[in-house]
C-alpha cells in the first residue's frame, strides 16, 4: 500500500508518507491489549465468486462458494467475516447439492453452525448468496485508507461526464468482506476463481488470468478469473470499466496497463519501466517475478495512493500524467516500484498480523531507493533515502511508535511512517552492516522458506542469522522492537602535541534509551581517507585515532546510513572539503545546507556558486531554492550561473528553478527568456516563465495566459494562469469549489493557483478568505504528520507569501499571514 499522500507532495521534491488520523482518543485501554495474531480455527482453501453489479442501486449480487479446512482442533462451526450484506442463502455443499445451514448474523460476522464435526484437515465447502451493499456500510477508514467500504462504484449511472464510469476494491486492511464473505486477516491463504457480469462495453481486472469471456443474451458479458497460487484475502481484487489495455511483456508473462482512454499513447512513458522493475527485483531477490501475469490499473476517486493486490495493482489516477508531465519526470514512478515489489514483500510472503505490517511495508519503502540507485545512479537512491528519511523524524509518532508494534488502538494506525519509512531505513543499516552478498542472500532466504506464506519479523532475524552467522537479537530488539532513534551531538577535536585525532559522541535523546551503533569513522588528510570502524553503544563514546597532522576533515558516519538526527562542529572549510573529497549526495548536501546558512560569507557564496554547477540535478535545485535572493550582493554573484541554467540546464525542474530565482531580479532584460519559455514542453518551465514574465510585462503576461489558457494545461503552468487571469469573481469560485473538496490530492494541488493569487491581490476580504482556506487544510492534516506537512504550508507557502507582501509594502496582508503561524515559524519576522 503506497499511503494517499504519497504524491502528495511531489511538487517539493519530497514524498510525505501520511497515516492514521491524530483523533484524541479518550479510550485508553488499548494500550494494555495485546493485538496477537489472529487464531486459525478454519483455513481458507479456495473461493468461487460469481457476482453481479447493480449500477442504479449500487448493489452487488453475489454468489459464493468458500473451501475450508479446520486448521488442527477439530470444529462444528465457521465464522465468517461478511460486513452490511443481506444474506439470503447459506448451505454447505456435498456431492452437488446443498443443505440450508443455521447461522447467527449481527451484519458484520456470519457465525455458521455446521453440518457435522470436521477433523483438522478435512475439506468442506459453504455456499453463500448474498447482497452487498458498500454504500450502506459504516466502516471506519483513516488517512492511510480514507474510507473502507471494500467495494466502489465510480460515477455509477454516468451522470458526471467529466468522469468515467469504473467499479473497483479496496481490502487492506480488512475491508474486501464488505463485499465477500471470507475471514478477512492476513495469515490466511487461499486460491480463488471470480467471475464477473458486466456491461459488455466495459473490461474487467481481476488476480490470476483472465480464462473465460462468455456473451450474454440480454448485452452483458460474464469474464472469469482464475488465480492458481495462494494469498491473502485481502489481496483480492475487482477491477471495471471503459478502459485502454496497453500490453507489454516479462519474459513470457503478460504486464498491462489499464488506463483511462486519452492517456494510452503515454501508458508506457508512466508505466513502462516495469519489465525492467520485475527484472531487476527477481536479480537481487534471486526469485523470479513468482505470478503468471502482472497488470496495472487506474482508479478515480481512489481513496489511497495505491495497493498492490497480488497480480493486479491498483492505482490512483494521480498516476495518470500527459507527455508535457512527464518531461518534469515521472512522479509517479516510485509507487510503481513500491507496489511492483509487494508482490514478493506482501503478496508472496504476507505480514502474519497488521502488527507485522513493516514486513510488507518497509521493503517496499525502500524498493523505492534500490530502484532509483539501480536506474538513476547512487546519488538519486541517497536522495530517496535522505527524503523518506527525514518524512519519518518529522512525524510526531517517530519516537513513540514500535516498529513491530502489538499494541495499538486501531489496526489502520500501524500505517505510518514509523512502519513504511522508519522500517525502510532499518533495512539500509542492516544491508551496510552485513554486506550486499549476505542481505541479498537473507532476502532470498526469507522469501524461499516462507513463500505462499505469513511470516512475522523474528522469521526475517532468523534468515539474517543462518546466513550471516551472527546472532542479531540486539538489532531487532532495539529497531524491531523498539521504538525511537538516537539523537546524536559529535565533536571533533585534535591535539597537535600528542597527535591524536578526538571524537566524542554524546546521545542526547531524553527517552532514557541509549542506541548500539556500528560506525564508520573517515578520517581525511588531504586526499587520503583512513576508515575506522567502531562501536557507538554509550550515552557518551569518545574515540581516538593517531594521525601525524590535523585531519583536513573527520566524518563521522563515512558511509550516510544512520537513522538519527546529529549536531556537529564543522568549520565551513571542513564543509567545503566534504563537499569536494567525500563527495556522496549527503555529504555534498550537508556542505551546501551549511553555506546556504552563511551567506554573507564570501567563501560561501563562492561555494554555493559551485554548488549551482553540481553533478546531480537534485542538488543544482536545492541550490538554488537555498538562495537568499533577498540579499542584492547574492543576487549580483549569482546572476550569471541563474542566467546559465535557465537558458541551459539539460533537467526541465532545474529550468524552471532558475527562472523564479531570476524573476526575482524583475529586470526586463530576461522577458525574452520568460517569454521563450513559455513554449517549452514542460509544464514546470513555461509555468515559471508566465510567473517571471508577470513581474516585468505584466500586459503581455496577461496577452500570453489568454493564449495558453485556450491550450490543455496542468501543474505550475495551470495555476500561474489562473493566477495572472483571475478576477475577484473567479477567486470567489476558485475558493469555494476549495473550500467544499475533501482532504485529497486534488484539493492539495489546488493551493499553489490559490497562493498565486493571494500573492497578487489587494482585497484585504478577500485575501484574509484565501489565508484562513490555506490554513483550515494545513490543520485537518492529521496530528500525527504535521511534522512532514507543516514545513511545507508555514515555510513555503505561507511565510514565502508573507515575505512577497513585505517586498510590496503590503504589511497588514503580512502581518495577517505571521498571526497564523505557529510560534516557531514566526521568528525572523
Amino acid at each position: 500500500m503506497k499511503k494517499l499522500f504519497a504524491c502528495l507532495f511531489c511538487t517539493i521534491s519530497i514524498h510525505f508518507l501520511m497515516a492514521q488520523p491524530g483523533s484524541e482518543q479518550t479510550d485508553t485501554s488499548w494500550k494494555k491489549e495485546y493485538r496477537e495474531t489472529a487464531t486459525r480455527i478454519n483455513d481458507l482453501v479456495h473461493t468461487k465468486a460469481d457476482v453481479k453489479f447493480d449500477f442504479a442501486k449500487v448493489y452487488m449480487y453475489g454468489q459464493v462458494w468458500i473451501t475450508l479446512r479446520p486448521h488442527f482442533y477439530p470444529t462444528d462451526s465457521l465464522r465468517l467475516d461478511a460486513k452490511g450484506m443481506d444474506i439470503h442463502k447459506i448451505a454447505i455443499v456435498e456431492n452437488g447439492s446443498e443443505k440450508p445451514l443455521k447461522y447467527d448474523y449481527d451484519n458484520w460476522q456470519l457465525n455458521i453452525h455446521l453440518d457435522k464435526t470436521y477433523k483438522g484437515g478435512e475439506e468442506y465447502t459453504i455456499f453463500i448468496d448474498y447482497t452487498s451493499k458498500p454504500n450502506e456500510v459504516q466502516v471506519k477508514g483513516s488517512a492511510a485508507i480514507t474510507d473502507a467500504k471494500g467495494l466502489y462504484f465510480i460515477n455509477p449511472t454516468g451522470e458526471d461526464k467529466d468522469k468515467p464510469t469504473e467499479i473497483w476494491t479496496q481490502g487492506e486492511t480488512e475491508a474486501n468482506s464488505v463485499w465477500l464473505p471470507t475471514i478477512d486477516k492476513p495469515n490466511q491463504k487461499m486460491t480463488d476463481e471470480i467471475s464477473m457480469t458486466i456491461p459488455d462495453k466495459y473490461v474487467t481486472l481481476s488476480n490470476g488470468d483472465l480464462t473465460s469471456q462468455k456473451k450474454n443474451a440480454d448485452g452483458t458479458r460474464t469474464d472469469t478469473w482464475k488465480m492458481d497460487l495462494p494469498h491473502a484475502p485481502y489481496l483480492v481484487f475487482m477491477g471495471v470499466g471503459d478502459y485502454a489495455i496497453i500490453k507489454d511483456k516479462y519474459k513470457n508473462k503478460q504486464v498491462n496497463y489499464y488506463v483511462d482512454k486519452e492517456y494510452a499513447s503515454v501508458a508506457k512513458k508512466i508505466f513502462g519501466n516495469t519489465p525492467e522493475m520485475m527484472a531487476f527485483y527477481s536479480k537481487i531477490t534471486g526469485v523470479d517475478y513468482p505470478w503468471s501475469k502482472y497488470s496495472q490499473i487506474t482508479g478515480h476517486d481512489y481513496v489511497s495512493g495505491a495497493m498492490e493486490n497480488t497480480t493486479a495493482t491498483l492505482h490512483s489516477d494521480a498516476a495518470q500524467q500527459d507527455a508535457r508531465e512527464l518531461t518534469d519526470g515521472n512522479s509517479w514512478e516510485d509507487d510503481i516500484a513500491h507496489e511492483l515489489f509487494h508482490q514478493w514483500f506482501g503478496d508472496y510472503v504476507t505480514t502474519e498480523s497488521w502488527s507485522n505490517i513493516t514486513l510488507n511495508e518497509s521493503f517496499a519503502n525502500y524498493s523505492e531507493t534500490l530502484w532509483d540507485t539501480y536506474k538513476y545512479g547512487k546519488d538519486a537512491g541517497d536522495e530517496k533515502n535522505y527524503n523518506d528519511m527525514q518524512g519519518y523524524l518529522g512525524s510526531v509518532s517517530s519516537s513513540r511508535n514500535d516498529l513491530v508494534r502489538f499494541y495499538y488502538h486501531d489496526k489502520e494506525d500501524v500505517f505510518d511512517a514509523v512502519s513504511y519509512n522508519k522500517g525502510g531505513r532499518i533495512l539500509h543499516m542492516l544491508r551496510n552492516y552485513v554486506g550486499d552478498s549476505a542481505f541479498f542472500k537473507a532476502l532470498n532466504l526469507y522469501l524461499t522458506t516462507n513463500k505462499f506464506k505469513s511470516a512475522e519479523a523474528q522469521q526475517l532475524r532468523l534468515a539474517f542469522e543462518v546466513v550471516t552467522g551472527r546472532d542479531l537479537n540486539w538489532y531487532w530488539n532495539q529497531w524491531y522492537y523498539g521504538a525511537g532513534h538516537p539523537n546524536l551531538d559529535i565533536n571533533c577535536s585534535y591535539d597537535a602535541a600528542s597527535k591524536k585525532a578526538q571524537v566524542i559522541v554524546n546521545q542526547t535523546q531524553q527517552t532514557g534509551k541509549v542506541f548500539k551503533l556500528p560506525v564508520a569513522i573517515d578520517i581525511f588528510n588531504g586526499p587520503n581517507k583512513t576508515r575506522y570502524k567502531v562501536w557507538v553503544e554509550d550515552k557518551v563514546d569518545t574515540f581516538s585515532f593517531t594521525s601525524a597532522s590535523k585531519p583536513d576533515l573527520i566524518n563521522f558516519d563515512g558511509d550516510k546510513i544512520l537513522l538519527c538526527t546529529k549536531k556537529e562542529n564543522k568549520t565551513l572549510d571542513e564543509y567545503i572539503f566534504q563537499y569536494k573529497n567525500a563527495g556522496s549526495y549527503l555529504d555534498r548536501r550537508e556542505a551546501i545546507f551549511f553555506a546556504s546558512q552563511h551567506q554573507d560569507d564570501p567563501k560561501a557564496v563562492d561555494f554555493l556558486k559551485l554548488a549551482l554547477k553540481d553533478k546531480y540535478d537534485g542538488l543544482r535545485n536545492f541550490t538554488i531554492v537555498r538562495l537568499n535572493m533577498k540579499d542584492e550582493n547574492i543576487k549580483k554573484e549569482m546572476e550569471p550561473v541563474l542566467a546559465d541554467l535557465a537558458k541551459n540546464d539539460p533537467k526541465r525542474t532545474v529550468k524552471a528553478n532558475a527562472i523564479d530565482a531570476l524573476g526575482a531580479y524583475e529586470n526586463v532584460k530576461y522577458a525574452a527568456l520568460f517569454k521563450a519559455a513559455l513554449n517549452d514542453s514542460s509544464y514546470a518551465v513555461a509555468g515559471s516563465g508566465l510567473d517571471a514574465l508577470y513581474d516585468v510585462d505584466s500586459s503581455s503576461a496577461i496577452t500570453e495566459a489568454k493564449r495558453l489558457s485556450m491550450q490543455k494545461q496542468k501543474g505550475r503552468l495551470a495555476g500561474v494562469i489562473a493566477s495572472v487571469l483571475m478576477t475577484e469573481s473567479l477567486a470567489d469560485s476558485m475558493l469555494t469549489q476549495f473550500e467544499h473538496t475533501p482532504l485529497s490530492q486534488n484539493k492539495f494541488n489546488m493551493t499553489q493557483p490559490i497562493a498565486d493569487f493571494l500573492g497578487r491581490t489587494k482585497n484585504m476580504s478577500m485575501f484574509k478568505r484565501g489565508i484562513d482556506d490555506i490554513v483550515s487544510f494545513r490543520d485537518a492534516i492529521p496530528e500525527s504528520f504535521r511534522g512532514q506537512t507543516d514545513p511545507y504550508f508555514n515555510g513555503v507557502l505561507l511565510k514565502g507569501l508573507a515575505e512577497r507582501k513585505k517586498q510590496l509594502g503590503l504589511t497588514d496582508q503580512a502581518d495577517y499571514i505571521i498571526s497564523k503561524l505557529p510560534a516557531a515559524d514566526k521568528k525572523g519576522f
